[in-house]
């Protein structure tokens, strides 16, 4: 495979990477009301712990954060 057929590869996944977490947090995270819930209750940083530790649409989003790193030092 030559160097232009793996940038266009890679800027293929970045963009697909990029749409689907778009897709999961527009889907999933806003309005979430447990998200809302501790925001209000124990504020913003335990609301982004809880997301982050507990999760399950957290844990894909780190996934996918982690791809989107992979994707990009291909590049």
């Amino acid at each position: 495979m030559n160097k232009l057929n793996e940038v266009t590869l890679s800027m293929i996944d970045f963009k697909s990477i990029v749409q689907e977490i778009d897709e999961l947090n527009e889907t999933y995270c806003e309005g979430c009301f447990v998200k809302t819930q501790l925001r209000k209750e124990s504020g913003k940083p335990a609301a982004h712990r809880f997301c982050i530790e507990k999760c399950t649409v957290g844990e894909q989003l780190q996934f996918l954060g982690e791809e989107l790193l992979k994707s990009s030092t291909r590049a």
